[in-house]
């Protein structure tokens, strides 16, 4: 499987190949067409697995299109920490697009 089975907006696919993304990992292989479908979901994985690129991934997409101007996601993170580690995934995979974090 490749990330451009995904469908994904080409400019979110440029800038994972540009963070060195070869391929998805188990939690984004399973994450992320679900996501992209508007499902709810859960998942769980070890540190490391990419989780944050398995949600971050599809928020950016949809926010490819519609209405702009005002907050269209929020994400909610229970450490300052973590929250900085999320904006810096985001900045990472937002590049070529003019989406704000």
């Amino acid at each position: 499987m490749t990330f451009k089975e995904f469908n994904l907006d080409p400019r979110l696919l440029a800038a994972v190949a540009r963070a060195g993304y070869t391929t998805p990992t188990p939690i984004q292989a399973a994450a992320i067409p679900s996501a992209l479908d508007g499902n709810d979901l859960i998942g769980t994985a070890q540190t490391g697995t990419g989780k944050t690129a398995a949600f971050v991934l599809p928020i950016l997409h949809k926010l490819l299109t519609g209405t702009r101007g005002r907050t269209r996601a929020l994400i909610l993170s229970p450490t300052r920490e973590l929250a900085e580690q999320t904006n810096e995934t985001i900045h990472l995979l937002k590049a070529g697009t003019n989406l704000r974090s």
